[in-house]
């Protein structure tokens, strides 16, 4: 379809958009609901590349990433991905549990365990046998509750609650959390030997603010999912509309955005999307800058000790010797953040 210079001609952005992956990561068959992985920034490349890394092995995995960034979505294609992904997959939101259940949700409980317990139950735990628990907001479990929940990770093994009878689980843990983990750590509220277990091998997934080059595929990719179930037919993106899309922050991330591009095919009453900007100025009113920029600021505050140093990362003179951080550590926030090296 020939269209204005105001308008993004739909059909041909989508048609081309197969390839964009050259295949190599998580095609729509590959990932177990049928959604897609999608972007090419080079902090979200090396997170996908780290999936196809450990998704073979049987270790544990710790997903990083604010809230709405596609964590249980990575989560479900390391198990797609691992000699389990014929077993179960088992999930449970560790902060939408009450305090009060989440040991019995987890660890099941025998009749009469507690008041209320008119019957034996299993839990997530036991359910997972031979497949993959993913722990969402493990960061929300209870001090009290963390010593039972490193000893099933360290020796499969547990007790019902209510129970005196050791049960032996095989399971593989893949866990994500939106808190800072290591400060929590270090502040006593959060078990460092149970985050040591945890963080075998992590993985962290940047924010949408932090790779706003993959919005117009996004977008394009959520208009067509929800054009497709409301038997309606969307085929122009103005220019101006995918310019303010791609410029808004998202704090919200990804799921902010598959939120926006529902409501706005919803509200869309031809080919053309009509999203509600004015709703973005609202939001993106009220979001403080020093939270929209924290991210950045970093970025910015480590490239300014590389290119102090040349580019020179270890030694004495290097630049993590300037910020005082670990080599490691910086290698680790400069894959993070996407920062490489330019080339000459």
């Amino acid at each position: 379809m020939a269209t204005s210079g105001s308008a993004i001609d739909y059909h041909r952005i989508t048609e081309a958009e197969g390839g964009a992956w050259g295949g190599k990561f998580f095609a729509a068959d590959r990932v177990s609901d049928g959604q897609e992985i999608i972007g090419e920034s080079p902090a979200l490349k090396a997170a996908l590349e780290h999936v196809e890394i450990v998704a073979p092995t049987d270790s544990t995995v710790l997903i990083l990433g604010e809230t709405g960034t596609g964590k249980e979505l990575i989560a479900r294609a390391i198990h797609n991905l691992s000699p389990r992904r014929d077993r179960i997959f088992v999930s449970a939101n560790c902060a939408s549990i009450p305090a009060g259940l989440l040991e019995s949700e987890l660890f099941g409980h025998e009749k009469g365990a507690f008041t209320g317990a008119i019957a034996r139950e299993i839990g997530r735990f036991e359910l997972a046998n031979k497949g993959t628990l993913f722990l969402d907001e493990v960061g929300d479990i209870p001090l009290e509750l963390q010593p039972k929940l490193l000893r099933v990770l360290q020796e499969q093994e547990f007790e019902r609650l209510g129970s005196t009878r050791t049960i032996r689980v095989d399971f593989r843990l893949v866990a994500a959390t939106n808190r800072d983990l290591t400060r929590m750590a270090e502040n006593g509220r959060f078990r460092s030997d149970l985050y040591y277990r945890l963080s075998v091998f992590p993985i962290e997934l940047p924010p949408l603010r932090e790779r706003p080059g993959d919005v117009p595929r996004l977008v394009r990719q959520f208009a067509k999912k929800y054009a497709r179930r409301m038997n309606k037919q969307i085929e122009i993106i103005r220019a101006e509309d995918m310019e303010a899309m791609v410029h808004y922050r998202w704090p919200g991330n990804v799921r902010e955005l598959q939120n926006f591009i529902e409501r706005s095919v919803i509200l869309s009453p031809d080919a053309v999307l009509r999203p509600p900007l004015a709703e973005l100025k609202r939001i993106g009113r009220n979001i403080p800058p020093e939270v929209r920029t924290l991210a950045e600021a970093e970025r910015e505050h480590i490239l300014q000790a590389l290119r102090g140093t040349d580019w020179v990362i270890g030694g004495p003179h290097g630049a993590a010797a300037r910020l005082e951080v670990r080599r490691t550590t910086l290698l680790y926030k400069m894959q993070r953040l996407g920062i490489s090296r330019p080339e000459n």
